[in-house]
Order: C-alpha cells, then structure tokens, then sequence
C-alpha cells in the first residue's frame, strides 16, 4: 500500500496518509494512458471546419463555350474544380472528431495516470488548500514554499472559486474540483497537488 507524506500549505509535513493500492499502486499502462489523452483532445476539436464543393460556389450556370470546334479542351462549368474559383474536391466538412471509450477503461487509465504521479514523487498531498480571497500572491508564495516551479495542478473537494482565480493568472497552473479531474490535465501537468479529502472523493466517484 503506497504511502505519502500530508503537508500544510506551508510546506511542513503534518503526518502521512495510506493510499488505495487499486488506485495509486498500479502498473502504468501507457498505450491505454494515450488512447484516452486522444480522446479527451479530439472531442474537444470543435470540428467546424467546411469548404464549398462546386454545388456550393457561385456561377456555372452557362457552359463555358460549346462541346466542339473550339480546339479548346471541353468545359461544362466555370465552377469545375480545375478552374480558379471552382469548387474543393474532397475538402474538410463539418464532423465529430470525438469517439467512445468503454467507462472501465475509462476509469482505469485515471488510476494508471495517479499511480504514474505517486511512483515519481510527484504526488502532494495537503492537509487543506483554501483561500480566504482572490490572491494570485499567496499562490506563489505556496508554490515557493514547496520549491515548485514547474506546472501544478491543483484538486480541491469541490470547485474552489478562490483557489481557481489565485492560480489562473500562473502560467502552467490549474485547479480543479475532485470530480473535474481527468488523465490529460494529470499527465500534462508535472506537479499534482490534491487535499486529503479530495484523495477520498476521487476514490469514492470512480471507484
């Protein structure tokens, strides 16, 4: 059973805490880790992209010039698409990018990305993360004192208003309510700092 140290926001250890081998102790499997970063990336595409086929171009009405006789090479269309300002052949049109992942997998590849931040030493827990305003000031001085200056992300209970708009304004920070966490933000960020009581949340929701 992993076992990691609890710290106070001050970055003093204040005891340790178990963690659940079928979440934090597993075997990282990383092409099931990939699969659902592509995942999470492509549903987020908005997929809007749309070019005009020779239907959708304005003109070609008339024929160019007649069938025969011409010793030009025969035309229907001033819109065919070998015409400048004719129509895209096999252009990108408005689509989905997003596909299904079985919830299992799902689930597993988020336990597979804690275990990954556990194994490194990357994983902090803290005894509380509150702040009583707005203070993208005490968000440093949090990250200073855990001698933190990569990207970190933070896991609360619930969404923290506060802590959200404390380290918005840092490059590379993020914070997140316990049932908002997912494997891209994890893997993306190299610090993960989460509360005691987040840790039982996220064991709770996606046990």
């Amino acid at each position: 059973m992993p076992q990691v140290k609890v710290y106070d926001m001050g970055g003093k250890e204040v005891g340790t805490m178990d963690l659940n081998d079928n979440f934090f102790g597993l075997e990282v499997n990383e092409s099931l880790l990939h699969q659902a970063v592509v995942l999470q990336l492509a549903s987020e595409r908005q997929g809007t992209h749309a070019t005009k086929t020779r239907g959708f171009v304005r003109g070609g009405g008339k024929k160019p010039w007649r069938q025969k006789g011409t010793g030009r090479a025969r035309a229907g269309s001033r819109r065919s698409p070998v015409w400048v300002g004719g129509g895209t052949v096999f252009g990108p049109h408005p689509r989905k990018y997003g596909f299904s992942m079985p919830r299992k997998q799902r689930r597993l590849a988020l336990k597979c990305a804690l275990s990954d931040k556990v194994k490194s030493g990357d994983f902090l827990v803290l005894d509380k993360l509150e702040f009583d305003a707005p203070k993208t000031k005490r968000a440093v001085q949090l990250l200073n004192d855990f001698s933190v200056q990569s990207k970190s992300l933070f896991v609360t209970l619930e969404s923290a208003e506060n802590v959200e708009k404390s380290v918005r304004n840092i490059p590379g920070m993020k914070a997140v309510g316990a049932t908002g966490i997912n494997v891209y933000d994890i893997l993306n960020h190299d610090k993960l700092f989460i509360t005691k009581d987040a840790v039982a949340r996220v064991e709770e929701v996606f046990a």
